[in-house]
């Protein structure tokens, strides 16, 4: 191996998690932040809550909810096609429905 290349090696890096749970590990940074840990990770704490922060949930409803509405905008529009083309097809029956 090639002397002075590879990065600093700390046995005691501290790990602090949002929740407050400190605990060590080796690693190349001497210390770690981090958002989940096994304290407060759903997985194994058991709990059903989402983990979210990229708010994928809410992008994946507005999305869920512009499909909706736009199959509401072609529905209607495709309704009224068919209304256009159902319209008198001759002069006479123009004339037959002015009456």
């Amino acid at each position: 191996m090639k002397t002075n290349i590879h990065p600093t090696y700390f046995e005691k890096a501290q790990v602090v998690c949002v929740c407050g749970n400190k605990f060590t590990v080796g690693s190349t940074r001497e210390n770690i932040h981090v958002e989940l840990c096994y304290k407060c990770h759903p997985f194994y704490t058991g709990e059903q809550r989402f983990v979210d922060t990229a708010s994928r949930i809410q992008k994946y409803q507005n999305k869920q909810q512009k499909a909706v509405d736009y199959k509401k905008v072609v529905t209607k529009k495709v309704e009224e096609k068919k209304q256009q083309q159902e319209g008198p097809k001759s002069l006479r029956e123009m004339l037959m429905g002015l009456k």
